[in-house]
């Protein structure tokens, strides 16, 4: 038997069989650098069974990290917090049950914990921390509790297997790469309480169908469902005023938009490689279609661009070859930026404004005819 303390008030013992078990009250000590080693780092490789007794109010940051033959933990109700990577690694570990009494799942909790299949969040906890579940392949499903109020950065990223997340109305930001490369999600809510949903946050959810943006929410990020191989309906909210850059990027299946006209920006590359989009309809807010914003969406066949638009990025609709015959300039326009409509092989007709000044760029690569009106 390996024995120890672990705090100002608690201790730790280590059996033979493999059962940890930590006793006393109060918390337990982080251990986060060389000058505080975890007591039981050497003997973790041999830790089967932890149990946690009631009166511990912590779980120190790294206190299990690496324990990869853990396959149960028992958390008392006692516990408010736990800590940053205090289950990190732990690659034998199947389930968790985390009682009422935690408010606080720290960063990268139980990332990496490639056996973790299901997970409840209760009602207690009102942050979940980055990386809190990341890496967790074999993650099947999750109940996020209701008031939680922050998915955090990285927090279910590579979870292949989750297939489908209901976020309670308490959560108001769902943070960068928050749910990126979750190959196997096929349905999201999002609900109204949310305001930001961050960069990369469902980048990569190739099995994800539809989305819709609710009214709360003011910006897509950057790369925000980049690679949503799967998404075939897209419903933007009025309260959206900015598209980031590569939002909507290589979403292989989205065959229509309409951008509400809320929107101000669409961003750079927003909807570039999204080669089954055959109609766009930009509305009447938008003052910029940034660089390549419609790039190489080959099968694309009417655009229609709304009466504020003042700028057309470059490259903004180039490749666009398939299927793009016609396409009319608004009087608002007032710059064109260089290959806008470059390869878009059988496009026919360009309506300008009489008089402007960009006619030279609509030639660039393109052997449509220049109709002024």
């Amino acid at each position: 038997m390996q024995h120890g303390q672990c705090g100002k008030n608690l201790t730790w013992t280590l059996d033979d069989d493999g059962t940890l078990t930590i006793s006393g009250t109060g918390k337990m000590d982080d251990y986060y650098d060389s000058a505080k080693a975890i007591a039981w780092f050497p003997f973790r490789e041999s830790i089967e069974k932890i149990i946690i007794a009631d009166g511990v109010t912590t779980i120190g940051k790294y206190a299990f990290y690496g324990c990869s033959i853990l396959m149960s933990v028992t958390i008392p109700d006692s516990v408010t917090t736990i800590g940053a990577n205090a289950f990190g690694g732990c690659n034998s570990l199947t389930s968790v049950t985390i009682p009422d009494s935690v408010t606080t799942i720290g960063a990268n909790a139980f990332g990496r914990c490639n056996s973790l299949t299901s997970v409840t969040i209760p009602d207690s906890v009102t942050t979940i921390g980055a990386n809190a579940f990341g890496g967790c392949y074999n993650l099947m499903s999750v109940t996020i509790g209701n008031n939680v109020t922050m998915i955090g950065n990285s927090a279910f990223s590579r979870c292949r297997k989750l297939t489908n997340v209901i976020i309670p109305d308490s959560v108001t930001k769902i943070d960068d790469y928050a749910f990126n490369g979750c190959k196997g999600l096929t349905s999201v809510t999002i609900p109204d309480s949310v305001t930001t949903i961050g960069d990369w946050a469902f980048s990569g959810c190739k099995g994800l169908t539809s989305v819709t943006i609710p009214d709360s929410v003011n910006t897509i990020g950057n790369w925000t469902f980049s690679g949503c191989k799967g998404l075939t309906s897209v419903t933007i909210s009025d309260s959206v005023t900015t598209i980031g850059d590569w939002a909507f990027s290589y979403c292989d299946s989205l065959t229509n938009v309409t951008i509400p006209d809320s929107v101000t920006t669409i961003g750079i590359s927003a909807f570039d490689s999204c080669e089954n989009l055959t109609s766009v309809t930009i509305g009447n807010s938008v003052t910029t279609i940034d660089i390549s914003a419609f790039g190489s969406c080959e099968n694309l066949t009417s655009v229609t661009i709304g009466n504020s638009v003042t700028t057309i990025g470059k490259y903004a609709f180039i490749n666009s070859k398939k299927s793009l015959t016609e396409v009319r300039i608004p009087a608002s326009v007032k710059e064109v930026g260089t290959k806008a409509f470059y390869g878009c092989m059988v496009l026919k007709k360009i309506f300008y404004p009489a008089g402007a000044n960009f006619v030279d760029k609509l030639r660039e690569g393109n052997d449509a005819k220049l109709i002024p009106y």
